[in-house]
């Protein structure tokens, strides 16, 4: 060997990193590794995050159905979403309308095996992680219409949404549409958080309230259950944020610590305020701060600096604490929507809050780093030393509150048109007896087996059979 080859040894890669069919040059395998995780952590915010949240946080009679609308929309929304969505949000262009891009079909090989436009991952990742988002979407709306929607309603509803009013906001400010470099919104505090609290609550306008009693009186079934639904909520959160730039890169590690810090702060700040008005700590409001930090800060997670992360916890865990616990009860006409979870309240005012927040205190560097080609202005606070930044700033807040009108506007308009058209076909609330009786009279299944009182109870009440459940599972003994 030459003295050369000692001060500059030739290059050679280990034989795990060495570029094969399976893995050609532009795949990075330490980023495609990090974002299947990233992706299954968001998948795992839905089904088993928010199936055992939904499940546990509404009366006993509404736990099957309410884990149920989660579980079902999970999956309606990826096939449609390989079938024709993906490519609408994020597939070839369309130059007029420009709402939209083509519908088509996005789970061919040659398709998902290529490089994807976004990083050195395959286009199996983009797809899929952007259907997490997607499914995650439909289901947080859900959470405005648990106790009362009819199950057949929702798996019309669920395609239809998700068809006309989310690949329409994923498209606009996502997926190169009229917002495309306008809007900052790192990883979908418009397109999925303000989309979906808007949607909900419209829909729960039309759908209709829960059944009197049930409205009145509508206390969690599990809370132990309902924290660990929140905790997968919450640690899912970290491929939520962690994945957006689609890379292990410097902006992910920030946007995973930023994420957790927002959201510590703001379950304090919502458990202090309940704690001096109310004189106790409530394990709800804990959760409701824990949603509202969340979605918070997820439209700036990658471009704003820690101190604004908490900032944005405050905010989040009193701003939202006032609309719900002050203003909602203020308000006929807040008073007039059932909106079950309060989604309204926690993704929608929260969404819109992080975004505005957002365009204030997005850090030029950080968005040099994330988007190095982009045309986003700097955030307001930091464009005070020049004339041109200035406005710079002055324009980025006013792409942002544009978003911000759009996306509500949209779903509004939508969400009814929807509903009006399901209404025309069945019924979009279920009938009153239904809803007296629940989950036995939806499914012909029940949460919680009462296997000590279950002699008791045959005496009381005829048992309701369910013809599907094979006979070796059935505990009636008559049968």
């Amino acid at each position: 060997m030459n003295y050369s080859d000692y001060i500059n040894p030739p290059l050679s890669l280990p034989s795990a990193l060495a570029t094969d069919e399976g893995s050609p040059l532009w795949n990075n395998k330490g980023d495609n590794a990090w974002q299947l995780i990233a992706t299954n952590l968001v998948c795992i915010q839905s089904v088993p995050g928010l199936v055992i949240l939904y499940g546990s946080v509404v009366k006993k009679k509404w736990a099957v159905n309410s884990a149920f609308m989660a579980l079902y929309a999970f999956a309606a929304v990826l096939l449609c979403w390989v079938l024709w969505a993906h490519h609408m949000a994020f597939g070839t262009l369309r130059k007029n309308p420009h709402l939209v891009a083509n519908p088509a079909f996005s789970a061919t090989e040659t398709y998902l095996l290529r490089q994807s436009k976004i990083g050195w991952v395959p286009m199996a990742d983009y797809v899929f992680y952007q259907f997490a988002f997607a499914a995650i979407t439909v289901i947080l709306l859900a959470g405005s219409l648990l106790g009362r929607m009819n199950f057949y309603a929702w798996m019309l509803f669920v395609p239809l949404w998700l068809t006309f009013s989310y690949t329409v906001g994923a498209y606009a400010i996502w997926g190169g549409g009229f917002l495309g470099g306008c809007i900052i919104d790192y990883a979908g505090g418009f397109v999925i958080h303000l989309s979906s609290g808007i949607a909900g609550f419209t829909a729960a306008f039309w759908v209709g309230p829960r059944h009197a009693r049930d409205r009145q009186h509508f206390p969690p079934n599990n809370i132990i259950h309902m924290l660990a639904g929140a905790g997968f909520l919450w640690l899912g959160w970290t491929g939520f944020n962690g994945g957006s730039p689609f890379a292990a890169s410097l902006i992910a590690s920030l946007a995973i610590f930023n994420t957790h810090l927002c959201t510590a702060t703001s379950i304090l700040i919502w458990v202090s305020l309940d704690m001096v008005v109310y004189k106790k700590s409530s394990v709800i409001g804990a959760v409701q701060g824990m949603i509202t930090g969340l979605v918070c800060i997820t439209p700036g997670a990658g471009v704003v600096d820690p101190w604004t992360a908490v900032l944005m916890g405050a905010l989040s865990g009193s701003v939202p604490w006032y609309t719900m616990m002050v203003l909602h009860k203020r308000s006929a006409f807040f008073q007039s929507v059932d909106d079950t979870l309060a989604v309204f309240h926690t993704h929608a005012v929260a969404g819109v809050m992080g975004g505005v927040v957002s365009g204030l205190f997005a850090k030029p560097k950080l968005l040099r780093i994330m988007y190095p080609t982009s045309t986003y202005g700097t955030g307001l606070v930091y464009s005070v030393s020049g004339s041109r930044r200035l406005a710079d700033g002055l324009k980025q807040m006013g792409c942002q509150f544009a978003g911000a009108g759009f996306i509500t506007l949209w779903n509004v308009v939508v969400t009814s048109l929807i509903c009006i058209v399901i209404g025309w076909i069945i019924d979009l609330r279920m009938k009153e007896e239904d809803l007296e009786i629940g989950d036995d009279a939806v499914h012909g299944e029940e949460a919680y087996a009462l296997w000590g009182d279950e002699d008791t109870m045959l005496l009381m009440r005829p048992r309701r059979l369910n013809p599907r459940i094979p006979s070796f599972c059935r505990t009636d003994p008559r049968q």
